[in-house]
């Protein structure tokens, strides 16, 4: 297959099944994505949708493990939508991973012609106003919620699911209040929930949620997950090592 980047675009292999277009003024995938991809549930015969998909990278990663039938992926910042349509293409997932150019504050159900099973999302971590502004506006509206906030993400998700369905987020664990308010007040009730942390010796850089429309509270804290070991930073603990392998926690 003949590649065409232009010049602020990049090719990346991110494993054996998917190559990745990405710009460089872009926010480029990372252990986020990586680690959401592998905490989402296969639903192999349901319809799935995620919100601000970027390059597409977490819906790549699903597609290519079949983890749902088709996945349509919303995006507002239309260069990327293109690059979630070429990624799909370029990694012959043209089928299973489709590309909506969509604000996620104005998505509903019949953009995608249905309730759909599962949304999931990465979405912006940082108020508008807190950390430096990037010089580049597609990776400060990828990094702050300039283009909608957790509860607009949270209220897209409501929208889009089928009672009982599962919304999965990846979030910084200093905001947690926010996410889990804006779950609550959209009928999103937390279910599961991992913190991760680079080692044992670290506080939480992330935190990973499954939460149910409709679902009576009560959630479950799962075992904690440490990406390094303590005495080498580099490498992988084997529980980290088996969930990039294989996508799946």
């Amino acid at each position: 297959m003949n590649i065409f980047l232009s010049e602020n675009e990049t090719l990346t292999k991110v494993n054996e099944n998917i190559s990745l277009i990405q710009r460089e003024n872009g926010l480029t995938f990372g252990t986020d994505a990586f680690l959401l991809a592998s905490f989402i549930k296969p639903q192999r015969s349901c319809v799935a949708v995620e919100l601000g998909g970027g390059t597409g990278i977490i819906s790549l990663l699903c597609a290519s493990r079949e983890k749902f039938s088709k996945i349509y992926c919303v995006e507002i910042q239309e260069d990327f939508a293109k690059i979630i349509s070429r990624n799909a293409s370029l990694n012959e997932l043209e089928n299973k991973v489709i590309s909506v150019h969509k604000d996620v504050r104005e998505i509903k159900s019949s953009d995608i012609g249905l309730e759909v099973d599962v949304v999931f999302s990465n979405p912006p971590y940082m108020k508008v106003d807190s950390g430096k502004r990037n010089v580049h506006d597609e990776k400060f509206i990828a990094r702050h919620e300039v283009c909608g906030d957790i509860g607009d993400f949270c209220a897209a998700a409501k929208k889009l699911l089928k009672h009982g369905g599962n919304f999965y987020c990846v979030w910084r664990p200093d905001r947690l209040t926010d996410l889990m308010c804006a779950m609550r007040e959209n009928s999103l009730e937390p279910k599961d929930m991992i913190f991760v942390h680079a080692n044992t010796k670290s506080a939480p850089s992330m935190v990973i949620v499954k939460a149910k429309k409709g679902a009576a509270s009560g959630v479950t804290v799962g075992e904690p997950l440490f990406l390094n070991l303590d005495n080498d930073p580099k490498t992988l603990t084997e529980r980290a090592k088996k969930i990039y392998e294989e996508c799946n926690f």
